[in-house]
């Protein structure tokens, strides 16, 4: 009896300690979880802050642009106003910036994203004298800043009589690093050997199985590649400064800066487009974003499960 009363204080205690263990355990996890919680709206007001103040700004004139609190709206509301100014001045020049761009950054992503796959599935999936030299040269030309490259490609455009064309813009924007990059590693890890050589006997040549079964594999890793190099490209702005004289070939970064060059005195009304421009400039990057994230979301499910 007596050993059976002295354990019953001991099964006590340690249902206490246990209890009180997990309590801490709860104080603690939503201790970080509310300051992962403050740290991500922090982050969230930090980009989201910029976009606020350019959509308030986008509906003022000239005067109350910098008379008014920058985040929040005047009394006078004129988007609209801004936008037919915009889209009218100068014989419409502000559209065929807009095209331009769309032309750089589109075909430049598209041709770009395809090229970088081709040579990551050969860099990962053959076997050839140099192959981890041509690696390592790419993971260098990584690290070069675009613009330490932007005199030496003018030179070599204007060597074959290029500049002041499309295609002096276009070229240059058909080479990713970082896209060669990630398709090796992502073919690496996602495209099997023994799928491949399936393929192969199956009759199928090397392309035709690049082409229906590596291509599909690497849906996520060409989104990735396809969005990183359409921003690059449409956000380009020290490149076409130096290769473009023609204002008529110039992209939406470019043509926007020499507006902004030319305001002041009679020219002040330029600053509203100016604001306006650069909002409308940012809504092709925003519906990427939005139509391909469910090729994300539809890649980690498919790699998450394995039979």
């Amino acid at each position: 009896m007596s050993q059976q009363t002295a354990s019953v204080p001991v099964s006590i205690s340690q249902k206490q300690r246990t209890s009180q263990v997990r309590r801490q355990g709860s104080r603690q996890s939503s201790g970080s979880g509310l300051v992962a919680m403050v740290f991500l709206i922090i982050c969230a007001l930090y980009f989201l802050i910029p976009f606020f103040w350019l959509v308030v700004s986008a509906t003022k004139n000239t005067g109350d642009l910098f008379n008014t609190f920058g985040l929040w709206f005047a009394s006078s509301f004129n988007l609209w106003s801004n936008l037919q100014q915009l889209f009218t001045y100068s014989g419409g020049l502000y559209v065929h910036w807009l095209l331009n761009t769309l032309l750089y950054a589109g075909v430049g992503s598209i041709v770009g994203t395809f090229l970088a796959a081709m040579a990551g599935y050969a860099l990962a999936k053959y076997n050839f004298h140099g192959r981890d030299l041509i690696f390592a040269t790419i993971l260098g030309a990584i690290l070069v800043p675009a613009t330490a490259l932007a005199l030496p490609l003018y030179l070599m455009m204007s060597g074959v009589g290029l500049t002041n064309t499309i295609w002096s813009v276009l070229l240059p924007s058909l080479v990713s690093p970082f896209g060669v990059y990630l398709s090796r590693i992502y073919v690496a890890s996602s495209v099997p050997d023994e799928l491949v050589e399936a393929a192969r006997i199956d009759g199928a040549g090397e392309f035709r199985t690049f082409m229906t079964v590596a291509m599909r594999l690497m849906v996520p890793a060409l989104v990735t590649i396809l969005l990183f190099q359409f921003v690059a490209i449409w956000n380009n702005y020290f490149l076409p400064l130096i290769m473009l004289s023609d204002q008529n070939l110039f992209p939406i970064s470019v043509g926007l800066e020499t507006w902004n060059i030319t305001t002041g005195g009679a020219n002040n009304f330029l600053y509203p487009l100016i604001v306006a421009g650069a909002l409308v400039s940012s809504i092709p990057l925003l519906i990427g974003c939005i139509l391909l994230q469910r090729f994300w979301r539809g890649g980690l499910g498919a790699g998450s499960v394995k039979g």
